[in-house]
């Protein structure tokens, strides 16, 4: 028998408020994102957002928890339907375009965007994203050590040094787009990257 969650009210309102302040965060940060910001992207009062938030940390953490889903699902998604782990990988270096030109997420990778930002001014965050990228790291250990198994990848492979240097090329592109500005830099290090994953 399958149970259905129906949501009430007061969840509804916090759902709202969540996905319409995702984008805002992502793009302006926690700090660069203000109670104006959030009001005027959910239409709500500032009573509204406090009687369904305490403050704005906990619409923050609830934001980056969004944006943070919203994005690994869509890369699972896309990893499930490749056959080989090979094409697994590669699937990061094809995808990897829609978050750069923000045709999935507004603002880019919210894992970069936050890890960057709450070094060390926001704990809570910071703790968030570290969990997460190391989530994204234990992923690609199992995909290559799956494709070592299967004799997809050589039995030398170093599956967590591998692993670390698909996410250092992945995040070190976000970065220099993002200051620069240039995106032909994101051809050109996803290029490497499909040579480390074709290598391994």
């Amino acid at each position: 028998m399958k149970f259905y969650h129906i949501m009430g009210k007061a969840e509804k309102t916090r759902s709202y408020i969540i996905e319409k302040t995702a984008p805002i965060f992502n793009i302006k940060g926690y700090a660069g994102t203000s109670m104006n910001d959030i009001t005027e992207a959910t239409g709500l009062t500032k009573g509204s957002i406090y009687g369904n938030f305490k403050n704005k940390d906990e619409v923050a953490l609830e934001v980056f928890e969004y944006n943070k889903k919203k994005m690994q699902d869509f890369f699972a998604l896309e990893i499930s339907r490749k056959k080989t782990y090979k094409d697994k990988l590669l699937t990061f270096p094809e995808l990897y375009n829609h978050v750069f030109n923000g045709h999935f997420i507004d603002g880019g990778c919210p894992i970069m965007n936050t890890a960057i930002e709450a070094d060390d001014t926001h704990p809570q965050l910071k703790a968030l994203a570290k969990k997460a990228m190391l989530f994204w790291k234990d992923s690609l250990v199992r995909l290559i050590n799956k494709g070592i198994e299967k004799n997809e990848f050589k039995s030398t492979t170093n599956a967590d040094e591998n692993a670390l240097t698909i996410i250092a090329l992945i995040e070190g592109a976000i970065m220099m787009i993002n200051l620069t500005g240039k995106l032909d830099y994101h051809q050109s290090m996803m290029n490497t990257l499909r040579k480390v994953i074709t290598a391994l």
